[in-house]
């Protein structure tokens, strides 16, 4: 079983009920800290949820610096996983996240087994989790608390930094998932897939 499938597999039984969801963002391969890395698939509903695939024809070497970073920014994290590497896994990723183990299915398909159930992330930081607003949505969100046209001219991480001072983490997280569910297009990429197999896969 390779990335693609699982993806596919995933998009359409893990996670279908919620691409028919009106007010829930489903997402092929979002990015944290300005690309650093990139969830497989992101939910975005009442929480920022990530799924990071790693198939048995993957290697666990990202792994960390994933972890890392998903464990800076989502609400909920979860790790699907092919049973080659499931053991060694549970090793990298914490407590919190939830685990999914890919197997095969009565009739041969992919399956999905819960390994370990998902919690809520104890520790967000808030300014890894402002750098998902694009520039022009934290101006604008600047400009409502009344910043000046000269200060909006700073580099960006200063503007990131001044928005995680004056707002309040539980108001920003509410922010930062009504931003990514309003975005009409997203930059250098498709809208949210359904699951459509030609995504072409990234290194993992």
């Amino acid at each position: 079983m390779r990335d693609r499938e699982v993806r596919q597999a995933l998009h359409n039984r893990v996670l279908r009920e919620h691409h028919g969801q009106p007010n829930t963002l489903v997402l092929d391969e979002l990015g944290l800290r300005h690309g650093t890395v990139r969830v497989d698939i992101a939910v975005v509903n009442g929480f920022l949820h990530g799924y990071e695939i790693k198939s048995d024809a993957d290697t666990l070497a990202r792994l960390p610096t994933q972890v890392d970073v998903y464990s800076k920014v989502l609400d909920r994290a979860t790790l699907v996983v092919g049973e080659r590497h499931v053991e060694k896994a549970k090793l990298y990723v914490p407590e919190w996240w939830g685990i999914k183990v890919v197997c095969s299915g009565p009739r041969g398909g992919i399956d999905f087994e819960t390994a370990r159930s998902i919690q809520m992330n104890p520790a967000i930081d808030a300014l890894a989790l402002a750098e998902l607003l694009w520039r022009d949505e934290l101006v604008a969100l600047l400009q409502k608390s009344g910043a000046s046209a000269k200060f909006l001219r700073q580099p960006r991480g200063a503007l990131y930094k001044h928005l995680v001072e004056i707002m309040p983490l539980h108001e920003l997280r509410v922010t930062i998932r009504q931003q990514l569910k309003a975005r009409e297009r997203w930059r250098g990429q498709r809208p949210p897939s359904s699951g459509d197999d030609s995504l072409t896969p990234r290194p993992t």
